[in-house]
């Protein structure tokens, strides 16, 4: 019987395996819900703020049946926090987000001040994933980065930040590369903490907002410079986008990580025609996962499997109200499909 890290770091190599993994890597990806919360009784929002609390809480995940890693942290305002922005933490069914934005142009960009890990919840994600890496259970640990883009577009008022690009791309550029050496740091200091797996999301970074020429430009160039940067540590990376991909699937396949992420938008059917030689994570319905059926959830996640998923997930970030039972039921979809074929 393999285990959930040696599942996947198969599949990441592509080797064969018994069955697709599957994961909820965290940060946009955020699989913590009222549900776990109340089962493990953690508080939140104070587990974004504790390592110890955020470390339980992502164990809590894969010790409930829920998804096969440990993710942290849970939510995407740790950058835009460092960079300057004020962000509301949340209550215990609403996430972090950012409430005020740092500067007002890409042209101030000087003006960002160099991320202080010690004083941010920065340094709250790297204990959190030492605390993790203590209990090595042979669950792959996932590091999480919000995506250049996005981190771009929650320091500045993104309408601003998406003409500018255009405007003044010279100084758009300066503020993407300032922006992605400190993402970079972030990866880093991760992975000497102990993440196995690095994940990327770059939600507002889509071809429908950008169109195929700046999505190339942009969030394909700043996501590969992070990427080239994280592989020198031999450690694998996974990338979410967001949004339609018909117009973009030449640009995506240059995005060099070993593993590519879809929201459910995005026929994974479709993904893997466009995309034969890739590998494919995704791309359960969230919105399924909150507001259906256990039954309908598992019919989604075989689905996913038969289209040409690799790697099993939600869609998105977990809805905080979605049922304990419907998160579980992908997890055990797959299992039961292990059991009919054993049998």
């Amino acid at each position: 019987m393999l285990s959930p890290k040696e599942r996947l770091n198969k599949v990441i190599k592509g080797e064969m395996v018994d069955r697709p993994p599957c994961i909820c890597p965290g940060g946009m990806m955020n699989m913590v819900t009222k549900g776990i919360i109340e089962e493990v009784g953690i508080s939140f929002p104070e587990a974004h703020r504790n390592p110890a609390m955020m470390a339980d809480l992502a164990a809590a995940v894969y010790e409930t049946g829920c998804f096969e890693n440990y993710g942290v942290p849970f939510c995407m305002t740790i950058e835009a926090e460092g960079f300057g922005a004020q962000v509301d933490i949340g209550t215990g069914t609403c996430e972090p987000h950012v409430v005020k934005y740092t500067i007002n142009s890409v042209s101030e960009w000087p003006h960002i001040t160099k991320i202080n890990h010690k004083d941010l919840r920065w340094q709250v994600v790297l204990d959190a994933i030492k605390l993790l890496k203590e209990r090595d259970r042979g669950v792959p640990i996932i590091g999480n980065l919000t995506g250049p883009i996005s981190t771009a577009s929650s320091i500045i008022e993104p309408v601003v930040f998406y003409k500018e690009l255009r405007k003044s791309n010279k100084e758009a550029h300066k503020f993407m590369n300032c922006i992605t050496d400190q993402l970079i740091a972030f990866a880093e200091e991760q992975i000497e903490a102990g993440a196995d797996i690095i994940a990327i999301s770059d939600p507002s970074g889509t071809g429908e907002i950008l169109g195929p020429k700046l999505f190339e430009e942009f969030a394909v160039t700043y996501i590969n410079k992070i990427i080239d940067r994280v592989k020198k540590a031999g450690i694998p990376i996974i990338v979410h986008i967001c949004g339609q991909m018909k117009n973009v699937y030449g640009e995506v396949d240059k995005l060099k990580s070993d593993v590519l992420s879809f929201d459910s938008i995005v026929s994974m059917k479709e993904a893997r025609e466009n995309l034969p030689n890739r590998l494919l994570m995704g791309n359960v319905s969230t919105y399924t996962i909150e507001f259906g059926e256990p039954r309908k959830i598992e019919e989604l996640t075989k689905k996913c499997a038969r289209d040409g998923a690799n790697i099993i997930s939600p869609a998105c970030g977990l809805g905080m109200k979605s049922p304990l039972k419907n998160v579980k039921s992908m997890l055990k979809a797959l299992e039961k499909e292990m059991e009919f074929i054993d049998a």
